[in-house]
């Protein structure tokens, strides 16, 4: 004769395999959140250096046709290019600069130094009248002006972007999975003295 399972033994397994079940999809779907709002980062950051490469891009036409008209501003077109080399030594690292906070800043320093010397060579042209009137010169201060207004607007959206994981993963019990999983921290950028508004590039 088979012994019968006793009905408290039974409820007793279902609730364990249910408390189980629920521990395994809390995980799971914590973990897959985790990624898609990390991916979210790595893709807005992506954004943010795709305008900064953009502006690093213009630099070379801007001072040579800049040069034809003002030749002896050396000191400022040293400056740029000083400061244009120390900004492309910032890029191509992106795991490296979203997950150290040291580099995070060093980026943003790099590409500050560099947004302050193209402002101080805009206000040196003001002098030449005949380079505001020339037509090459014109359409890259156009697209410098541009260029500018979209980074203001890609450093916004990565910022928001990683405001809402830094949230997700302190939040408690992730931020325990977030720490087992190595999800870290991501940076914000910072605002400059003056860096409320995008530079505005004109005569």
């Amino acid at each position: 004769m088979k012994k019968k399972i006793p009905k408290g033994c039974i409820i007793a397994i279902v609730i364990v395999v249910i408390i189980i079940i629920s521990i395994y999809s809390y995980l799971k779907n914590s973990y897959n959140s985790m990624v898609t709002l990390d991916e979210g980062v790595k893709a807005k950051w992506s954004q943010v250096e795709n305008v900064y490469q953009r502006r690093y891009d213009l630099i070379p036409n801007l001072v040579n046709t800049v040069k034809g008209y003002a030749a002896h501003e050396k000191e400022t077109f040293q400056a740029v290019t000083e400061a244009r080399s120390k900004a492309g030594g910032t890029f191509n690292i992106s795991e490296q600069v979203l997950n150290d906070p040291a580099m995070f800043q060093k980026f943003q320093q790099a590409q500050s130094t560099l947004g302050g010397a193209l402002q101080r060579l805009m206000v040196v042209m003001e002098k030449y009248p005949d380079l505001k009137a020339n037509q090459n010169f014109l359409a890259l201060q156009d697209q410098l002006e541009g260029t500018e207004n979209r980074i203001a607007v890609e450093r916004k959206r990565f910022n928001e972007t990683a405001r809402m994981y830094n949230t997700y993963i302190k939040q408690f019990p992730r931020l325990v999975l977030a720490n087992m999983f190595g999800f870290t921290e991501k940076q914000y950028f910072q605002s400059t003295e003056g860096a409320e508004t995008a530079p505005k590039v004109e005569f």
